[in-house]
């Protein structure tokens, strides 16, 4: 029984670790005031008929801390690179060099600041609802384990285990969104 039990563990823990690591893509794309290539992982672009991720028509990169830059793989791609950004509503206004685009990133109000700390904090809460979704999902195994045979003190302690586990994990939550908001918050 002890190795079913091992094995509920595991799947509650790497159920959880893809949570963390879907949060921490999602804190990503919350811009904290600094030029990074991932605010524009959202960009589509039109790239022949077809719209695609701005990644796979240009390279990305960032000149200084307020400063992005976007360089086509085809010169040709430059106008449809500008329209791209202008249209996904990030708030930028890129310029045109004729060899690539300059996006200047503006820095942020205190009000900006305070709504970016609150969907981060919105993107905290959905990772807990997460771990707890996982958490209900091991209790539920363990209670078919009770059916199957597992004694009333194995069931305790795997039902201690699984919420020592996902108070870890909750806690690995807590520390990343404090972390984001000091970000978020320092000027």
């Amino acid at each position: 029984m002890t190795e079913e039990l091992n094995m509920i563990y595991d799947e509650f823990k790497s159920a959880n670790q893809v949570t963390i690591n879907h949060f921490e893509v999602e804190l990503t794309k919350i811009r904290a005031g600094k030029a990074s290539p991932a605010m524009l992982q959202s960009v589509m672009v039109d790239y022949y008929g077809t719209p695609t991720p701005i990644q796979q028509v240009a390279n990305i990169g960032t000149m200084d801390a307020r400063t992005l830059t976007v360089q086509p793989w085809e010169k040709a791609m430059l106008g449809e690179l500008m329209k791209g950004i202008v249209n996904s509503n990030l708030g930028f206004a890129p310029q045109d060099n004729g060899e690539m685009l300059i996006i200047s990133v503006p820095p942020l109000t205190e009000e900006r600041r305070r709504d970016l700390v609150k969907r981060a904090k919105a993107e905290s809460e959905n990772a807990k609802i997460g771990i707890r979704n996982h958490r209900k999902d091991a209790l539920d195994m363990v209670k078919e384990l009770k059916n199957d045979g597992l004694s009333e003190d194995l069931m305790k302690d795997a039902e201690t285990e699984i919420q020592n586990i996902t108070n870890a994990y909750a806690v690995k939550v807590d520390e990343l969104f404090d972390a984001k908001e000091k970000d978020i918050m320092t000027i």
